[in-house]
């Protein structure tokens, strides 16, 4: 079987269009509020080299494989694993498709609640009342009660699916194209408002001191690889789905290089914004949601002009989190639109209902179960199942063929060994370190 003719439909425009909306994909929490305490806790600088090398393998096998299979089989992942299957006879293609499919829009139900507490953060920079009524820790345990952020939780999913109303080229492509610029120029801003503040040497330190005895400690090579790998946005639904609507003339590699570098280079923005600024204030680096909603607003109030600071870093999170959620909501609506005939906009409304509907019984204690379980049993799950299809099941010819399209150098004899073994291994082992290690991404 060839790689189908790109056929003429809603698609990017240009393959900056696409690179940027794959870098808004990838670029989103892991980023923000997990990378930055990894780096201190496994080694400091010692941690890059694990987290860069296993960028390297997984952005130029993982995602360049991702974007190759939606292009080739012109088809998110439901339609693509059903026609990888049949390929070769198999049957269950299309439920091998769902699992991805139903791992991005379970990933989008979590995201959806957090985006409403970065609005409702947002809305208090902007009142004033992040620097001089609130109190962090009371408006968060507020809202990540049961039902806590409901109004919020739905002008972000509405937001969300306004844009994405508009299509891939004018929706999601020019979102991405204003967006990701516009944080990356916030979080450079910041950075260098942070690096004049008494005390902030001591966030550098903490991020940038290597630990060397760090890099034979198994556990940081295993989590530098669970974070790599979550952070690259592997779970064979968003990236296969992207690559659909990618053109025939574009270079997957090169473009592939692009997402790892800027998702890189976002990580360490967060970074040298956020745990400098904790130092300076004598406070504790933490992970997860209490980095940014309770840490980051308690030292907001010490900083001089702070309610702009505020302003500018919410804004920024804001961002990076609603060009995420387009891209896990893309995935079930393009299966609607591409399996059942659907339109956009009744599409849009479904998965806008059902993603609304589980969000509001997620909101509170169950977020974390809920975010943990899918990211554990599922998205890895989804991304080995894709790369078996792409490498294994349409063969090594397929494949070669699917990435070679739109580029003028020919592969290495690099490829298959780095997509059939690596990159499926490596999958395989994020799949079954995380259910060991109770989630590694």
């Amino acid at each position: 079987m060839k790689p189908e003719a790109v056929t003429p439909k809603d698609r990017f425009n240009s393959k900056w269009g696409f690179v940027i909306s794959c870098i808004g994909s990838s670029v989103g929490m892991a980023n923000i509020w997990m990378f930055p305490y990894r780096i201190g806790e496994f080694g400091g600088f010692a941690f890059l080299i694990p987290y860069l090398v296993f960028t390297v393998l997984i952005g130029f096998s993982g995602v360049v494989g991702e974007m190759a299979f939606g292009r080739a089989m012109q088809s998110g992942p439901l339609g693509a694993f059903r026609k990888a299957f049949k390929i070769k006879g198999l049957p269950l293609g299309t439920a091998a498709g769902l699992i991805p499919v139903i791992g991005s829009l379970g990933i989008a139900v979590g995201y959806s609640v957090i985006i409403g507490w970065i609005l409702k953060y947002l809305a208090d920079s902007v009142t004033g009342n992040i620097v001089n009524e609130s109190v962090p820790a009371e408006v968060f345990a507020g809202l990540s009660q049961d039902f806590g952020s409901v109004p919020w939780h739905m002008l972000g999913l509405v937001l969300t699916l306004i844009c994405m109303s508009f299509g891939i080229a004018k929706g999601i492509e020019k979102i991405n194209k204003i967006l990701m610029p516009s944080f990356f120029v916030l979080f450079l801003f910041l950075a260098v408002r942070v690096a004049f503040l008494d005390g902030s040497t001591e966030g550098y330190l903490y991020l940038f001191q290597p630990d060397w005895s760090a890099m034979a400690e198994p556990r940081t090579w295993v989590y530098a690889m669970g974070q790599a790998f979550f952070s690259l946005s592997v779970a064979g639904s968003g990236t296969v789905v992207y690559g659909s609507y990618l053109k025939s003339d574009t270079d997957v590699i090169s473009s592939a290089r692009y997402v790892a570098f800027f998702d890189t280079v976002a990580a360490l923005l967060a970074g040298l914004v956020i745990i400098p600024a904790v130092f300076a204030y004598g406070m504790d680096p933490d992970s997860g949601p209490g980095l940014l909603f309770i840490t980051i607003p308690s030292v907001i109030r010490s900083i001089p002009f702070g309610g702009l600071f505020a302003f500018l870093l919410f804004l920024a999170v804001l961002f990076a989190g609603t060009t995420s959620l387009i891209n896990l909501l893309e995935s079930p609506v393009e299966a609607l639109q591409s399996n059942l005939g659907w339109g956009r906009l009744p599409s849009l409304i479904l998965v806008g209902a059902a993603t609304a509907g589980a969000g509001l019984f997620v909101e509170g204690d169950l977020l974390s179960p809920w975010m943990d379980s899918i990211s554990i049993y599922i998205i890895p799950l989804g991304a080995l199942l894709a790369g078996i299809a792409m490498f294994w099941i349409c063969g090594r010819a397929f494949a070669r063929n699917a990435v070679q399209l739109g580029r003028i150098r020919t592969l290495g004899r690099w490829f298959e060994p780095m997509t059939r073994y690596v990159f499926c291994g490596v999958a395989l082992l994020v799949y079954i370190l995380g259910i060991f290690y109770g989630g590694i991404g």
